[in-house]
């Protein structure tokens, strides 16, 4: 293992910065040279491979975003793509390969597996957590902090204006985000995919709360949930609830930047200099991650098609605490 690459693809996650650094880093400790490629999956295909030193990652463990930039490349799950690919990688006398993504990251390593031999290996890096194989992917904790943060203050104009509000927060197909930060912000509901939308029981709580002279509310909606977001729920409450002056934000990818949060700093830390031990151990396509304190290692196929499902008792305590 003489020579490694390694890219960021997808989404980007505040901690790929950290987590690059660290596999930068780590591969010079262990005598090899590092390879960047720039662009993602869209970079690998056109050849854009930088030398990377531990100059090029000094000062950037603070950051979000992704200094070597990213991308979502159907390009890449094509014959040709893959091919051109392959072949950039043979070109640099690439030895083995760390992908820094979420789930779509991993199924075109897995992909790519039919037309290239290198081992490869995962960072879990995405904001929604819904990954099998980690109790947290990085970039999760700094999205919610980024939600909770944005709610508080909602919160106080909601409570100036006696306003109903609506916040819609990312998770086209996890509701993690919206689920945690309802129960850190305070929020009155939640709505998320996993679970169907329970309008009346919706309607129960702003009537009851309406009845008792409750005159804010912050209700959070995961841009997937099976109602049609955050602005289709609030119209219907709009038509039911008149009496509420009800407004909707939708926080968007403001989510997805901003500094990386001390637990997604040490996470890709840890991350990134495992990712390279894994690849001195012939280790390949599995995801590294860390659950209960402890290194495990999860095959790609299992990392994405199992995901991480809702804690119950989580959406009971919402229902609980709307009482």
């Amino acid at each position: 293992m003489k020579r490694i690459a390694v890219y960021t693809s997808g989404g980007d996650a505040p901690g790929m910065n950290a987590a690059l650094r660290a596999v930068v880093r780590s591969g010079i400790y262990y005598g090899m040279e590092v390879t960047g490629i720039l662009n993602g999956l869209e970079g690998m295909i056109d050849g854009e491979f930088i030398n990377l030193d531990a100059a090029y990652v000094s000062n950037i463990i603070q950051r979000g975003g992704t200094i070597l930039k990213t991308s979502r490349s159907p390009r890449f799950l094509t014959k040709s793509g893959m091919e051109a690919a392959a072949t950039h990688l043979q070109n640099h006398l690439i030895d083995g390969i760390i992908a820094l993504g979420g789930d779509g990251t991993f199924r075109a390593a897995t992909a790519f597996k039919e037309y290239c031999s290198l081992p490869v290996i995962g960072i879990p890096c995405t904001i929604d957590n819904d990954l099998a194989g980690t109790d947290f992917t990085i970039g999760y904790d700094t999205a919610i902090n980024t939600v909770v943060e944005a709610v508080d203050k909602i919160r106080d104009t909601a409570d100036a204006h006696n306003r109903l509000f609506f916040v819609e927060v990312m998770g086209r197909d996890s509701g993690k985000i919206a689920l945690i930060s309802s129960i850190a912000s305070g929020a009155e509901a939640v709505l998320i995919p996993e679970s169907i939308t329970d309008t009346e029981h919706l309607y129960h709580i702003l009537e009851k709360g309406w009845n008792r002279k409750k005159s804010s509310y912050i209700i959070i909606v995961a841009e997937g949930d099976e109602a049609g977001g955050a602005v289709a729920i609030a119209n219907k409450v709009k038509e039911k609830f008149s009496q509420y002056d009800t407004r909707v934000t939708i926080l968007g990818h403001i989510q997805r930047g901003g500094n990386p949060s001390c637990m997604d700093r040490v996470i890709a830390t840890r991350l990134g200099v495992v990712a390279v031990e894994s690849l001195i151990g012939n280790r390949s396509h599995e995801m590294v991650g860390i659950i209960n304190n402890k290194v495990v290692y999860t095959p790609f196929n299992n990392a994405v098609k199992t995901g991480q499902e809702i804690d119950e008792s989580l959406l009971k305590l919402t229902t609980i605490l709307s009482s």
